[in-house]
Parts: C-alpha cells; structure tokens; sequence
C-alpha cells in the first residue's frame, strides 16, 4: 500500500488534472494521496476548493483516500505560519512548506519558519537542514520530507543524518508533478534507502510515523486500508 502526501496537479505546474492524478494513483496501488498544488494567497482558496471537489468524486467511487492539501512555495518566510493557519481555515486538510532546496533561491529563513508554525505539518525538501531547525521540527510535531523529486533529492542523506540526530519524523513523497512520478511497486522503499535511512526505520515510517501523521492531521479515512 503507497501512502503519498506531496504531489501536484495542473492547479499549478503538474501535468495531469487532480481526477486524473488521482486515477493513476489509484492504478499504481495507492491507498492515500495528498494533492498539494503551490500555493500563495493568490490562489489559496481556488485550489482548496476546486481540488476538493475531486477528491470527494475520488473517494465516491475509487478504492482510495484523497485529500486537499497546500504547498506553500517561495513566499515570504515571516509570512508562513499566518498564511499556513489561512490555508486550513479554507479547508486544507495538510499544509507542505516548500523548503530551502539547494536547486531554487528560497528565502533564507524559511526552512526556520515552516518548523516554528503550529500550523505547518510537513518541510518539503529542505536541502541543507540545520540542527537547529531539525530539533525544532522534532519538538512541534512538523515532519521531514524525503524526496524522489530529481534535484531535491541531491540533499536527502543531509536531512537524514541531521533530522535523526535531532529525533525528528520522516515521511517519504513523491512531489509528482506527474502521474510517471508516482511511486510503483517498492521504489518508495528504495529511496529511503538510497537516502541513508535503515530498513527498521523505513519500516517505522510506513507504520508508526503515518499513524502519528494522520493524528497530526486529525484525518479519519474515508475507505478502509
């Protein structure tokens, strides 16, 4: 069972329609699914609502999960955590910052933010995380992303070594940005291996930490797994 909480539609620079990622998700053996197109205030509550809407068609008819989730992307760090509690006033059911990767100019000081903010449940792809900002993650519940994303990636072993020092929570997602960029078969698995993580803690994300995810995200599964 595939559980993924980073993707994105054509709402914002994706290739396929939410229904249709949704369909391909469904078709690779997924259970769950997040979409969460970038987002700013000038679109927060036009994807919120629209993708929505396909995720209830999802659910009506499809044996999967499907949710309205954010990503908010390069905007002003100081700006985080009171956009982010705007998003799940309009009915985010997660909210992804978009991290300081090493491959775009993200402001200094968002990697900081995104941990500090109550609202804010996953760091995306935070290129060079500081001890700092992974205790912080740790310390408010905030999880860590590793990513199968070309690029982002280039920093995964970083996060791993620096959040596990600090006891922080790791997820592992996608950010597809097309339906050829879910995961199949055990690739999931393979990039948690290749990012540095051992077997029992693979193990402990597709177990333990989803479980204490969902509770973050006060979610209640609409389909069984």
């Amino acid at each position: 069972m595939i559980f993924d909480f980073h993707t994105h539609t054509f709402l914002s620079d994706g290739k396929n329609s939410p229904i249709e990622l949704i369909r391909f998700a469904v078709a690779s053996g997924y259970r769950f699914i997040a979409l969460t197109d970038h987002a700013s205030h000038s679109n927060l509550d036009f994807i919120i609502s629209r993708v929505s809407k396909d995720c209830t068609l999802a659910e009506k008819y499809w044996d999967i999960n499907a949710i309205a989730g954010v990503e908010l992307t390069n905007i002003p760090a100081k700006s985080i955590d009171e956009m982010a509690g705007k998003a799940k006033e309009l009915g985010a059911k997660l909210v992804v910052v978009h991290g300081e990767t090493i491959v775009e100019d993200v402001e200094p000081g968002t990697n900081l933010e995104a941990v500090k903010s109550e609202y804010v449940d996953i760091l995306a792809h935070p290129g060079i995380l500081t001890i700092e900002e992974a205790r912080l993650a740790a310390k408010n519940g905030v999880f860590l992303e590793i990513t199968a994303r070309d690029g982002h990636n280039l920093t995964n072993g970083v996060v791993v070594n620096i959040g596990r020092e600090a006891g922080a929570k790791f997820l592992i997602n996608s950010d597809a940005h097309s339906h050829f960029d879910l995961f199949k078969q055990n690739l999931q698995e393979k990039i948690g291996l290749g990012s540095g993580l051992k077997k029992d803690e693979i193990k402990e994300i597709f177990g333990k930490n989803y479980k204490q995810f969902f509770e973050r995200i006060n979610y209640s599964f609409k389909r069984s797994i």
